[in-house]
């Protein structure tokens, strides 16, 4: 059954929480997502549009909040989170909704709270001066997502969580190296200060407040280069979890993976220029990617190392980031 035909009333849920708002915030947000998601089992793709509405909201109450009001909407996200685990039923039917899929699929609170820490960073405005300190960050606000997917999709074996987390790590540095110019925009940089000054501009983050600087175009577009390749060892990697999946699951997981490194191309093609218009996957090519993703998907399927189970492995961020 298609995620379209899905019935939220014959499951017993609210339609406008589990078939409009938590998919509508996948379509709005990620056209790569969407469709991707689109390739789930009906269950897995209800949970994982529930998931992420959980963490566009997280992720929109700190973008849409400045100075001490920053401060504030974490507290309330990190009050809110331990309610989902162990507080009363909430009174928003959407966290209701997103409270079971924490309990049902066994997510451990560690993983959400990975994410909020990841949050606090930029809320800290933190300044990142190696690529063991973006890594970090890239675990938290995007390998934690992957980590709490391999729940809601039913995954039995720990071997799956280093390459769902690398998934995470790999997609992260994609969108650090594709959105320089917006995140400058909003007074944040990604990009390492040992990375920009091994390339010819170190201490940029000093810069932060006003235009982008023309003479740094140059060290960023190296820096850019530079941390896509990096993305692009994470990918490999990722896909090793795939055969731990069920086959729709292993699926929707590579045609987003393949969707989602198309980006890189796309930026070279634009010569890594941060100032360059955001680079965007066409969906002719998207379709194709979905296809070569069917096609490499059925020869993993006969391994047959996916067994539907709840996950009862909890790794941290020390064991998965390494490659």
């Amino acid at each position: 059954m298609s995620v379209a035909s899905w019935s939220p009333r014959a499951a017993g849920v609210s339609p406008r929480v589990d078939s409009v708002a938590p998919r509508a915030a996948i379509e709005r947000h990620s056209k790569s997502f969407a469709l991707a998601s689109r390739l789930l089992p009906a269950r897995a793709a209800r949970d994982a549009a529930l998931l992420y509405a959980w963490c566009r909201r997280v992720d929109d109450a700190i973008d849409e909040s400045d100075g001490g009001s920053s401060l504030e909407a974490l507290e309330r996200l990190r009050s809110e989170l331990s309610s989902l685990y162990s507080g009363p039923e909430p009174a928003e039917p959407e966290l209701t909704e997103i409270r079971k899929v924490l309990h049902t699929t066994g997510i451990p609170r560690q993983y959400p709270a990975e994410l909020l820490a990841g949050m606090e960073m930029d809320v800290a405005q933190h300044r990142y001066h190696g690529c063991d300190e973006l890594l970090w960050y890239c675990y938290r606000v995007a390998a934690s997502v992957g980590l709490m997917m391999c729940h809601v999709l039913g995954v039995s074996s720990p071997a799956a969580l280093r390459p769902a987390a690398h998934l995470g790590l790999a997609m992260q540095l994609t969108n650090v190296c594709r959105d320089v110019a917006e995140d400058w925009q909003r007074g944040r940089l990604y990009l390492p200060d040992e990375l920009l000054r091994r390339h010819g501009a170190g201490g940029l983050a000093r810069e932060l407040g006003g235009p982008f600087p023309e003479a740094a175009t140059g060290a960023c577009r190296r820096a850019i280069r530079e941390l896509l390749e990096l993305a692009e060892r994470y990918y490999a990697s990722s896909d090793r979890g795939l055969e731990y999946l069920s086959l729709r699951s292993a699926l929707a997981v590579n045609a987003a993976r393949r969707i989602y490194s198309a980006i890189g191309p796309e930026l070279a093609r634009n010569g890594w220029d941060p100032r360059a218009p955001r680079a965007v996957v066409p969906r002719s090519r998207k379709l194709w990617l979905c296809a070569r993703a069917a096609l490499t998907t059925v020869q993993l399927s006969r391994r047959g190392k996916f067994r539907a189970a709840q996950l009862d492995t909890v790794l941290d961020g020390a064991e998965l980031i390494p490659l």
